[in-house]
C-alpha cells in the first residue's frame, strides 16, 4: 500500500487539474465537469513539485527495498520539504501521505512515539478531507495498536484505552471515506 499512496497523488492531482472537477457541493443542476480554464492549468511549478516528491518516493521505496530504513525516512522527509505552488491541494495530499509513509516506517523501527508525532503534524495540516487524510487516521489507529501490544502484558488497562483509540481512528477513516465515496456518487448521477 506505502508503495502506491503517491503516484495515486499524483494521478488523482494531474485528473484533477486536467478536468477542471471540484470535490465541493455543486448547486442543483450544476455542471459538475466544466472546460479547463487556462487559470486552472497544471502550472510548470506544480509539475516540477510533483515529480520532485515522486522521486523523493521512489529513492524511498529503493531504500526499503535495499534495508536501509533510515535513507528511506530522510528521503520521505525531503518530500515535505519540497516547495509547492502556494494554494496548491495537492500539496497537501502530498504531504499528508508522505507523512503516513514516514509514520510506518517509524513504526517499524520501534520509533511509536515518532510516528504519532508524524500523524498528529499531518493532521494538524490538513485543510480538507481528503483519501490522504483518511489514510493518516488508518495509520494512527495502526501506531495505536502497535502501542497496545507494548503494553499487553504489563498494563492491560493502557492496552484496553489505546485498542478503543484504535477503533475511533479506523471509524474516523471510515466516516471521511464514507463522505467521500457519497460526493463522487452524487457528482456522476
Amino acid at each position: 500500500m506505502r508503495g502506491i499512496c503517491l503516484p495515486i497523488a499524483l494521478g488523482v492531482a494531474l485528473a484533477l487539474a486536467a478536468c477542471g472537477t471540484s470535490t465541493d457541493e455543486a448547486p442543483a443542476g450544476a455542471r459538475v465537469t466544466q472546460i479547463a480554464q487556462p487559470e486552472d492549468a497544471i502550472t510548470q511549478e506544480l509539475m516540477v513539485a510533483l515529480a520532485q516528491a515522486k522521486n523523493f518516493h521512489h529513492k524511498a521505496r529503493v531504500y526499503m527495498s535495499d534495508g536501509k530504513p533510515d535513507l528511506a525516512i530522510d528521503s520521505v522527509r525531503s518530500i515535505l520539504a519540497v516547495r509547492f505552488p502556494a494554494g496548491a491541494p495537492e500539496a497537501d495530499d502530498v504531504r499528508a501521505d508522505a507523512r503516513a509513509l514516514l509514520a510506518k516506517l517509524l513504526v517499524a523501527k520501534g520509533e511509536l512515539d515518532a510516528a504519532m508525532s508524524e500523524i498528529d503534524a499531518g493532521l494538524a495540516q490538513a485543510t480538507r478531507e481528503s483519501f490522504f487524510v483518511a489514510n493518516l487516521y488508518t495509520v494512527k489507529g495502526e501506531v495505536l495498536q502497535a502501542q497496545a501490544e507494548l503494553l499487553a502484558e504489563t498494563d492491560p488497562t493502557r492496552t484496553r484505552e489505546l485498542r478503543k483509540q484504535a477503533i475511533v481512528a479506523f471509524d474516523q477513516s471510515i466516516a471521511i471515506n464514507t463522505r467521500l465515496q457519497q460526493k463522487l456518487m452524487e457528482h456522476r448521477e
